[in-house]
């Protein structure tokens, strides 16, 4: 029998430092995983990954922090290679890796949708290759997209059109990796409360994306807040094996498929 216990169970998560990834992983810690690796991308997240590395620590949990550029190939193996040095091979990898750019489809840049496909599309696949060779027989493998794969909506070609693959990468994913007992899924929230999601939205859109869930009037900010969305990535890592090939938007309301 699978044990689907998140106790004693080593985790990888890329991007891992801070907001959701960050809280992932005080989350698995809380919940007794033996060792959790976390990724960061650049030197202006090296604070924040050694302070998620601290708190999860102090949880009693095994962590170390690692650094790298993820839209290549060599850089995804290299993740994993340093992860499984350091505490053996994953039992729960989590992808939380993305940009956003909200941007008229006719004013984007050859350079801007190669970033995008880059950071959201390729590093996503890759991630799953090294999932899927690395990850322990009965583990979790579960990637962030977004509830926009479930909207009709101007400005986000770039972005959700390069997360839009990973429902695809997902599927193959779990037919492939299904009979070692590994379920594969993707989860899409809402419009987060995180810094990522201020910059790329002027007021009006703020406005909108605030009353736009059907439960938009029980959260802080009126957005997905990432404390909700925890509780569902922690399922999916333990007990919700059974879920699999799917891609989940948890979003209070705001789109549905």
């Amino acid at each position: 029998m699978i044990n689907h216990d998140i106790k004693g169970k080593v985790v990888i998560i890329a991007g891992g430092a801070k907001n959701l990834g960050g809280l992932v992983a005080r989350d698995l810690a809380q919940h007794g995983a033996k060792a959790i690796a976390i990724h960061y991308n650049t030197a202006a997240s090296k604070g924040a990954a050694d302070e998620t590395v601290a708190a999860v620590r102090a949880a009693g949990t095994e962590a170390i922090a690692l650094q790298g550029d993820l839209t290549t190939a060599g850089a995804m193996e290299k993740l994993f290679a340093d992860a499984i040095e350091a505490f053996g091979r994953p039992d729960i990898a989590i992808n939380t890796v993305g940009k956003v750019l909200k941007k008229a489809l006719v004013e984007i840049s050859e350079d801007e949708y190669d970033e995008m496909t880059a950071v959201n599309s390729k590093s996503a696949f890759f991630f799953l290759q090294q999932a899927g060779r690395h990850v322990n027989d009965g583990g979790k493998i579960i990637t962030l997209v977004t509830s926009l794969l479930g909207a009709f909506t101007p400005f986000y070609a770039a972005y959700a059109g390069t997360k839009a693959p990973v429902e695809h990468f997902t599927r193959a994913a779990s037919k492939e990796f299904g009979e070692r007992g590994i379920s594969v899924t993707a989860v899409g929230p809402g419009p987060m409360d995180t810094p990522f999601f201020y910059p790329a939205e002027a007021a009006d859109a703020q406005a909108y994306h605030k009353t736009a869930a059907a439960l938009s009037a029980f959260t802080k900010t009126g957005l997905t807040d990432i404390v909700d969305i925890v509780p569902f990535i922690r399922f999916l890592a333990s007990e919700g094996w059974w879920m699999t090939g799917q891609t989940i938007l948890v979003n209070g309301g705001y789109t549905t498929k």
